[in-house]
């Protein structure tokens, strides 16, 4: 039987809740409350202002369609650019409780560090996955005994670890290797 909202059942007093269950309605007066101070609104905060002065927006920020404005100070420091930009900017058009918007911020740092890596890549210092992933640490740092016999829930995943981490290196390299075999090809003929 579906529930509609006719079935409510009746709402029950403060006495009534009060009886039924142990503690129920010890923070109702506000000066019991150990936050109450905090609460307070008549005290001397030594603030300047009730609203801090908005930081001047040079450039068209993301924001959530359900906030009216920006809060009053927000970073600058990486704006959005390239793909992963425009996949932010469409995601930040939906609402915070649809799902694909999250997928879709997701979706868009994962684009942003496949872009990082390739940018790295044709730099003259790569990134050196040895070192930055972590991968050293597993034979100097104790690494593998601190998962085997521990219990711990995250064993699970650590067989897909390599292929997470090492895969998208892998197949750079082996593009590469593709790339200069066929242009070697391209030059003979």
């Amino acid at each position: 039987m579906p529930y509609t909202a006719d079935d409510r059942p009746p709402r029950r007093t403060s006495e009534e809740l009060r009886a039924q269950i142990p503690g129920w309605g010890v923070d109702l007066d506000p000066t019991d409350r150990p936050s109450y101070p905090k609460e307070r609104r008549d005290l001397e905060t030594g603030a300047h202002w009730d609203f801090p002065e908005r930081q001047p927006e040079h450039a068209p920020r993301e924001r959530s369609i359900e906030h009216r404005f920006l809060t009053p100070v927000f970073g600058t420091a990486q704006p959005l650019h390239g793909v992963s930009g425009m996949i932010r900017r469409k995601a930040y058009q939906y609402g915070e409780d649809k799902t694909y918007r999250w997928l879709m911020l997701l979706g868009a740092d994962r684009v942003d560090a496949v872009g990082s890596h390739m940018r790295s890549l044709v730099t003259l210092r790569p990134d050196n996955p040895l070192t930055e992933t972590g991968v050293r640490s597993e034979f100097t740092a104790n690494g593998w005994s601190s998962r085997v016999g521990q219990k711990r829930y995250d064993v699970r995943h650590h067989w897909m670890d390599p292929i997470l981490v090492g895969g998208p290196w892998a197949l750079a390299a082996g593009a590469a290797v593709l790339g200069g075999v066929k242009a070697r090809r391209a030059l003979r003929d």
